[in-house]
């Protein structure tokens, strides 16, 4: 019972906290729906998110940037320091510049210590926070409660978001969204009363967003989405209510100045900052590569929403095993253009298939692989907002279709209970995963091919648990694949000189230094 009490407590204080920053979020219009009833659909999201997330209060850190983040970093574990906060400010580590999030875990330290669980229950109440709010803030855009519900519902419990929850090198992802949807929530009462009051605080939420995490950039973008549909400020037809005056495209992207100039900046500290750490690779893959590989990355998150199974913690990129089919390339871009032209077509009748559809297209922009950052292929985490627009084309469209059967809003219903209770337990399980690092590790080579790097992690891991042959093996494996990895030699050098296989592990030590390893023998990780 104790996490249904603490969710009660948490929504009431989230509540009051939202209606003192900005009160306009509850003035909602629908006279069917009363108050008590829409916090406790709030309450019900809560609910949700913690009988898929609570598991992770019991689980550790894992070998995947938990280390880089927290768990092995010094400046971290200190607390949250005058030091700690310039640092922040200051750094590149993890080839990424964002000191709020930074901030955030040394905050965790500070009140939690290293105890990794609340580090994950940390995790698991921003989740619930940001599912709340995105059901807030579109009710309140939308005037549909129930629509809003189910598109929070699917946000909180859909599978392709359990790596942004269970991760606790993820906290970026959530942090950033709580700012992106606060700045969505000051926006739209920004556009119902004006004042440069309520535009600095979008201003203020858009920053401390980019502060988190740089894919905040296209929130521009997103807002002129939003001019178009729900807040039809630019003449589109609302399904309620009166549209507000916004003037013509010109005027609206002028209004949002300030807001891309905060954006640009943002997105020239990241790139310098990713270049620094050298994980940007744009030019070990051609544009054509990119192109084709960001085309297929589109359609399969949106296979995987339809049907999340399949999800590891890393996919390789195709190029590196071989390259992708040109049929399979070819049939993305018609698919991608297929769906665009349908939703462009109805933008009038339907407007919001073309903001659903460009939502998701758009928001997805920084981290398609347009611009090559690590070695990855595509990413669950890639989908936290991105999704959000696919499931408004959901809400809204399906209810569309079946509302006009004899029993269709018995059928919506049924419907809906059934996939929200279906996405609870594949989350659950696939929130299982990320107990520790080895099933973790292994889950993800079962599922992927040429996964040279999932290998080298389960090596890792194996080391640290003093498995050193298990860990030789997949060192072996992982240098079948990529024999240029020069980590993957120096380690298992280690360990085969651990076993006393001196000769072999010569060998592996003069790969290693070949590949641009130090002439001093030594475990080094990633």
């Amino acid at each position: 019972m104790i996490p249904f009490q603490f969710c009660g407590s948490l929504v009431g204080s989230f509540q009051q906290i939202l209606a003192e920053t900005f009160p306009g979020i509850f003035v909602v219009a629908e006279k069917l729906e009363s108050f008590p009833a829409r916090i406790l659909l709030a309450v019900l999201i809560a609910v949700m998110v913690l009988v898929v997330y609570w598991q992770t209060g019991a689980f550790s850190f894992v070998d995947v940037d938990d280390g880089l983040y927290v768990a092995n970093n010094p400046q971290v574990q200190a607390g949250l320091t005058g030091e700690g906060i310039v640092w922040s400010f200051t750094t590149v580590h993890a080839s990424n510049w964002h000191p709020l999030t930074w901030m955030s875990h040394m905050l965790d330290v500070d009140i939690f210590g290293m105890d990794a669980g609340w580090h994950h229950r940390v995790n698991l109440l921003f989740h619930a926070a940001n599912s709340i709010l995105l059901f807030l803030v579109l009710m309140s855009m939308t005037k549909a409660t129930w629509r809003s519900f189910f598109v929070a519902a699917l946000f909180a419990v859909h599978p392709l978001h359990v790596e942004s929850v269970a991760w606790i090198a993820e906290r970026k992802d959530l942090l950033s969204t709580f700012f992106w949807l606060l700045a969505i929530g000051a926006y739209q009462r920004f556009t119902v009363s004006g004042g440069i009051g309520r535009y600095a605080l979008m201003a203020l939420f858009l920053a401390l967003g980019l502060l988190s995490k740089p894919m905040v950039v296209t929130l521009p973008f997103t807002l002129l989405l939003l001019d178009f549909w729900p807040l039809a400020r630019i003449g589109a037809p609302m399904e309620s209510g009166t549209a507000i005056a916004g003037g013509g495209y010109r005027r609206l992207i002028l209004e949002k100045a300030p807001l891309l100039a905060l954006s640009f900046l943002s997105c020239l500290a990241t790139f310098m900052a990713q270049q620094a750490g050298g994980s940007v690779h744009t030019v070990d893959y051609s544009l054509g590569v990119r192109l084709s590989n960001a085309a297929v990355s589109y359609v399969a998150y949106l296979w995987k929403t339809v049907w999340p199974a399949s999800l590891a913690v890393y996919y390789p990129h195709p190029w590196d095993a071989g390259g992708m089919p040109a049929w399979s390339v070819a049939a993305a871009f018609l698919c991608l253009g297929g769906i665009t032209f349908l939703c462009l077509r109805n933008w009038k009748k339907r407007p919001y298939l073309a903001t659903g559809w460009l939502w998701y297209l758009g928001t997805a922009v920084p981290v398609i692989g347009l611009v090559q950052v690590g070695g990855q292929g595509m990413a669950d985490r890639y989908t936290y907002v991105p999704l959000i627009g696919i499931f408004v084309i959901v809400a809204w469209g399906v209810p569309e279709i079946v509302g006009r059967h004899r029993f269709g809003n018995r059928i919506l219903g049924f419907a809906a209970a059934a996939i929200l209770s279906a996405l609870m337990a594949a989350s659950w399980v696939q929130a299982s995963y990320w107990r520790e690092s080895i099933p973790l590790f292994e889950h993800a080579i079962e599922l992927t091919t040429g996964n040279w790097n999932m290998h080298y992690n389960l090596a890792v891991a194996y080391h640290k648990q003093s498995r050193i042959d298990d860990a030789i093996a997949e060192y072996r494996k992982a240098l079948r694949i990529n024999p240029d990895d020069a980590l993957s030699h120096n380690n298992l050098a280690m360990d085969l000189s651990a076993r006393g296989r001196a000769e072999e592990a010569q060998f592996h030590f003069r790969e290693a230094q070949r590949l641009g390893m130090g002439s001093a023998p030594g475990r080094q990780d990633r």
